[in-house]
């Protein structure tokens, strides 16, 4: 029986598919399954600005498994939204239409100041931050950064400087040498100017993703579900420079590392290390929420 009372909602991203069935109460939303699939749409063709014939099909394949897994839990109402891979990809009307075709499912490609309000929305809902800080969220495609109060948002902004795309943009040794290193923040320090001139913070929230990968890293555990975690700066820090410093077989040991974000979790570990040097961060928070929670909020 189809029960109107639930709701779907898919996160089609650069690296990871990420599927959030809710059901609907009168004001909150409780979740009944999620998963996550590294599909790596932007692989062979981010950089070049379209979706590679491979990832097309992956992409498709994976829809179609999450529309049946919403069929299996009784949702019609689905909600698929589109970032920085489809947004920037020539043929993305194609991949458009052909998930309509195939699945009868619309995709809303959203903009970059829109995917950052989604994120800030998803983080804000449910942390409890006194001063100012820096929400970070790292995609395979861009990388939002939002700087925050508990008032709102004070300056926001979507860079297209997502793991993916650096990964494709340079030729990096195994284990990063201090050159790939030094590469990776000048282009972070040259893609981002000026946004951080004014910004004054020592409290990075991370959203999701590589941030929780990385507890789990850490702790050698599960990251506790729908919780928000403070880890100590030192030690998160410490294991940053270890992550940088893995090669890719110690990497393929860690069965805490989705297969995509094994080749990319060393330049994630580098962009967090940067901004955390950068603006003397003191204070570290994971959200368990980003964007598709924030689409929740918003309704």
């Amino acid at each position: 029986m189809i029960n109107v009372e639930r709701l779907a909602i898919i996160d089609l991203g650069t690296n990871t598919f990420n599927l959030l069935i809710v059901e609907r109460h009168e004001k909150a939303f409780k979740e009944i399954y999620v998963d996550r699939v590294g599909v790596g749409l932007g692989l062979g063709g981010i950089n070049e600005k379209r979706i590679a014939p491979e990832a097309f099909q992956r992409g498709l394949k994976t829809i179609k498994h999450f529309k049946s897994i919403c069929a299996e839990h009784g949702v019609e109402n689905i909600k698929s939204f589109g970032t920085s891979a489809v947004r920037n990809a020539e043929n993305k009307e194609a991949f458009i239409a052909a998930v309509k075709e195939q699945m009868g499912l619309e995709i809303k490609v959203v903009s970059g100041e829109e995917e950052a309000g989604f994120i800030y929305q998803g983080v804000s809902g449910g942390a409890e931050i006194e001063e100012p800080y820096l929400i970070m969220d790292i995609g395979g495609g861009s990388t939002e950064f939002i700087f925050a109060k508990q008032e709102g948002i004070i300056k926001a902004r979507s860079f297209e400087i997502g793991a993916a795309r650096i990964f494709q943009k340079f030729d990096f040794a195994d284990p990063l040498s201090n050159e790939d290193v030094v590469a990776i923040e000048a282009y972070l320090e040259k893609n981002t100017q000026p946004f951080f001139d004014e910004i004054q913070t020592d409290v990075l929230v991370g959203a999701s993703g590589s941030f929780e990968t990385f507890y789990e890293l850490i702790t050698r555990v599960e990251y506790p579900k729908n919780k928000y975690v403070k880890p100590n700066i030192a030690h998160f820090e410490f294991f940053l420079n270890r992550i940088i410093q893995s090669t890719m077989a110690e990497r393929e040991q860690e069965d805490r590392i989705i297969p995509i974000r094994k080749k990319m979790a060393p330049i994630a570990a580098v962009k967090i290390r940067w901004i955390i040097r950068k603006l003397d961060i003191t204070k570290v928070m994971i959200s368990p929420n980003a964007l598709k929670e924030g689409v929740l909020w918003d309704m």
